[in-house]
């Protein structure tokens, strides 16, 4: 598990599921205050571990809406997640605008429990601040989350590959250019992805960049050959 509390971040790791999802905490070392990134599969027991550590646990962030990342059913399936947090300790969701609508659908939250955001926007939790990346391609409202020199990608960019293009609401175009804007970070970036499905689970965006096929190349109708979109 990755547990970075430098300075004034405070970022862990957490490899929960079958899976292999990660649940990121994220947060202010000096205030104690944390938000939770993709809650799911064992709520209960990410509560009791930010009871444990002293948190006090003021947000929820959304990368995108599929019931592995948030809870909700698929298949044969049901996963535990926001619906189980909001039970517990209510606080706000901050989805993307475009993904609002499906994280309501999945979850059965309501309008009132999120607060819809834009790319561009930021979320002070405790003295840290979090930047809000639309990158859309595995869902529309897909988004990462920047904050100080770490990336939180969710399904868009993993270390060894990115999310699937060929699910309802996927695009492969979209994609394309939401991985060519991550591109463009600072080669240190450090990135944590939404599954734990590289060869490591964490890794600078310089690394990412060498060893991962798809940030290497750099036109669309490639891409879309590739891709088969």
């Amino acid at each position: 598990m990755l547990n970075i509390d430098e300075q004034e971040l405070i970022i862990e790791q957490i490899e929960i599921g079958p899976m292999q999802n990660f649940t990121y905490i994220v947060g202010s070392r000096t205030t104690r205050e944390v938000a939770i990134v993709d809650p799911a599969w064992d709520v209960e027991g990410l509560i009791k571990h930010i009871g444990e550590r002293g948190y006090t646990l003021t947000g929820a962030l959304v990368t995108h809406y599929h019931p592995d990342h948030i809870g909700g059913s698929f298949g044969n399936n049901t996963v535990v997640g926001l619906a189980e947090l909001m039970a517990i300790n209510p606080v706000k969701v901050y989805v993307h605008k475009d993904e609002a609508d499906g994280v309501i659908k999945v979850t059965g939250l309501s309008e009132n429990d999120l607060t819809r955001v834009n790319s561009g926007d930021h979320l002070k939790i405790g003295d840290v601040e979090v930047e809000f990346l639309h990158t859309p391609g595995h869902t529309p409202g897909s988004q990462c989350f920047r904050i100080k020199n770490t990336l939180v990608s969710g399904d868009t960019l993993f270390i060894n590959g990115c999310g699937r293009v060929d699910l309802p609401g996927s695009n492969s175009e979209d994609m394309y250019h939401s991985l060519r804007k991550l591109c463009d970070l600072p080669e240190d970036t450090l990135l944590l992805p939404g599954h734990n499905y590289g060869h490591i689970p964490n890794a600078a965006m310089a690394e990412t960049k060498a060893q991962n096929t798809y940030l290497n190349i750099k036109d669309v109708e490639t891409w879309k050959t590739v891709m088969g979109g």
